[in-house]
Parts: C-alpha cells; sequence; structure tokens
C-alpha cells in the first residue's frame, strides 16, 4: 500500500482481488469495497441483507465481499462513513456505476454530470438514471459511456 500511503489515492492495484470480476459483473450489480484501512468500522457488516460482507470477530479488520452473495441492493454504499463502496453493473447495454453523494443540490435522472477519478480528477461525462436517498446519502446511479471507467470514476461533479 505504499503509494495510497504516499499520495492518499488508492490505485487498482492496491485494489487488486477487492473488486467484482467481469462474469459477475455481467449478471447484475455488485459492491465493489474500497475499503483498506485497518480501523474499527462494520456498519457494511451490518447492513447487508444477504451476509455477503465479512469484517469478523476482529473489528479493524478490512472488509471482505463474497461477490456471488451479493444481491447489490446498495445498503452498504449507505451506512459507509469513509464513502468506500460503489456498485459496479455491466448487464445491461451500458455500465452502471452506483456512488454515495453527499452535497446539495443533488443531480438529478437525466442530467449530465461530470465524472471524477479517485483523485478527484475529471475522466468524462455521465447520465444520472436515478437518485435515492438512502439515510442522509444520497445514492446516484450513472450511465457511464465506456466500460473502462466503471473502474476509473467514484465521484461526481454537477455543471461544467
Amino acid at each position: 500500500m505504499a503509494s495510497f500511503r504516499r499520495t492518499g489515492v488508492l490505485s487498482l492495484a492496491e485494489l487488486a482481488g477487492q473488486l467484482p470480476p467481469l462474469e459477475r459483473l455481467r449478471k447484475g450489480p455488485c459492491a465493489a469495497i474500497e475499503c483498506v484501512e485497518e480501523i474499527p468500522c462494520n456498519p457494511c457488516e451490518e447492513a447487508c441483507p444477504a451476509g455477503a460482507i465479512s469484517v469478523g470477530e476482529e473489528i479493524t479488520s478490512v472488509p471482505r465481499l463474497d461477490f456471488q452473495r451479493c444481491t447489490g441492493c446498495g445498503a452498504c454504499l449507505a451506512v459507509c462513513p469513509g464513502l468506500a463502496i460503489f456498485l459496479l453493473d455491466l448487464s445491461g447495454d451500458r455500465p452502471r456505476l452506483t456512488v454515495p453523494y453527499e452535497l446539495l443540490p443533488v443531480p438529478q435522472p437525466g442530467e449530465e454530470v461530470e465524472l471524477l477519478s479517485r483523485a478527484g480528477e475529471a475522466v468524462g461525462r455521465g447520465k444520472v438514471v436515478r437518485a435515492r436517498r438512502a439515510g442522509t446519502t444520497w445514492l446516484l446511479t450513472l450511465e457511464l459511456p465506456s466500460e473502462g471507467l466503471l473502474w476509473e470514476a467514484r465521484g461526481v461533479r454537477r455543471g461544467k
């Protein structure tokens, strides 16, 4: 994790094994847990109705996801205090990404937004296809122009 510790931004290499395989994503939405910190936290494990997330007895363990048990419901996204969980989906005509969003005003379905990388840099444009409230967090489902952005985009910015 040297890169993350130096830059503050996770790389795809540092997430190896934590991202769902393509075959799973073609079956429908699946969570991607991008949490690498060993801190006392387990709301994702408690929130998962399918029991697909495990932190284990040691509450400082990094959460692990059983990709086959994940139903893609999004319950874990809404409770993650680090906003480190996303839904990825390759089952439709276009790739879809669901991200947690906690700013106002909330982008609405049909609105085009700028897609941001883990480092906050613009990587393309996407369209909001769904906005749903989950507690104090909004979950935005975005339609992406390419599959490559599914692995890069992790946030949005309105306007531009």
